[in-house]
């Protein structure tokens, strides 16, 4: 219910054009910005980066996100089942590792979900 609230004053926020004149409007964002990293895990997280590795839970986000916008495109009922199938367990397997908070990201997915039936 909050989510849906603050998602509604965003765009509303947005339409008035509210956040049109914010720093760094237009800008790419800057994907190097590791404040939200705990300070002791910065270094090897870095080196992995640096290397084309990425943390479990940042691959099975990205899986997931692959497989959202695949599921939009497929007219087919079958395969749609399949890949909401999927969908559904790789976001159990994120939700039981403890990655993070997917509450926010659960109820856009319940939404999504409730779009394609």
């Amino acid at each position: 219910m909050i989510a849906a609230i603050a998602e509604q004053r965003i765009l509303e926020a947005a339409q008035r054009g509210d956040f049109d004149d914010l720093p760094g409007a237009g800008k790419p964002l800057d994907l190097d910005d590791d404040r939200l990293i705990p300070e002791e895990l910065r270094m090897a997280y870095r080196i992995l980066k640096n290397a084309g590795f990425a943390p479990p839970e940042v691959q099975a986000l990205s899986e997931i996100g692959a497989l959202e916008r695949l599921v939009m495109t497929l007219d087919d009922v079958e395969q749609r089942s399949v890949a909401m199938r999927k969908l559904h367990l790789l976001r159990m397997q994120l939700d039981a590792t403890g990655s993070g908070n997917l509450q926010l990201e659960a109820a856009y997915h319940d939404k999504m979900m409730q779009r394609l039936e």
